[in-house]
């Protein structure tokens, strides 16, 4: 699940909208931060159909699972935009928070991820049910946890520094697919 946060928050990030403003120089930081939160936020919905194409073609989805997928295709879409949108938010107020609107901002997103996780498990399962044994073993892999690929299919390095976690069969896991990237 945090993986899934993790690319969530890390593909948030594009659009060609640059839009100059005539407005005081007072206000300009906030414009710019605004513009850097479009763009961000269109990058973060680009990165959200790469994956999708990903596994479409990891997953080996055949025309008969086409209307399973396309329901998992289209939470991630909403989740990516949902996760976009607060963290458009929260870039835009960068300035003016304080430690407690902060604190409260990032409660909202991690209830927000925790939701969206339970609307893509909840999409997911019928799609996995539909997938045949091969397909299977791929989709078990791809969503492997702390074995995770890119969309390229190199392996991706962790972002976080320190301890090792222990491995999914280790301890109660969040065996939800998002918890990798593929999924995000």
């Amino acid at each position: 699940m945090k993986k899934a946060f993790v690319i969530l928050a890390a593909t948030l990030s594009m659009s060609g909208a640059f839009a100059q403003s005539a407005a005081p120089a007072a206000s300009a930081p906030a414009a710019v931060a605004a513009s850097s939160a479009d763009v961000r936020a269109a990058q973060h919905q680009q990165r959200v159909e790469e994956r999708i194409t990903w596994l479409h073609t990891q997953l080996k989805i055949t025309p008969e699972q086409e209307p399973q997928w396309k329901a998992f295709a289209d939470v991630m879409r909403s989740n990516g935009q949902t996760m976009g949108d607060l963290y458009k938010q929260r870039m835009e107020g960068e300035n003016t928070r304080n430690a407690l609107d902060d604190m409260k901002q990032y409660a909202q997103i991690s209830q927000a991820h925790a939701e969206d996780m339970q609307k893509l498990v909840t999409a997911f399962e019928p799609l996995y049910t539909s997938l045949s044994p091969e397909q299977k073993k791929l989709a078990d892999q791809t969503f492997r946890h702390g074995h995770e690929h890119g969309p390229s299919g190199k392996p991706v390095k962790p972002k976080h520094k320190g301890k090792a976690k222990p491995s999914a069969g280790a301890a109660a896991s969040e065996a939800e697919p998002a918890s990798t990237p593929a999924a995000q």
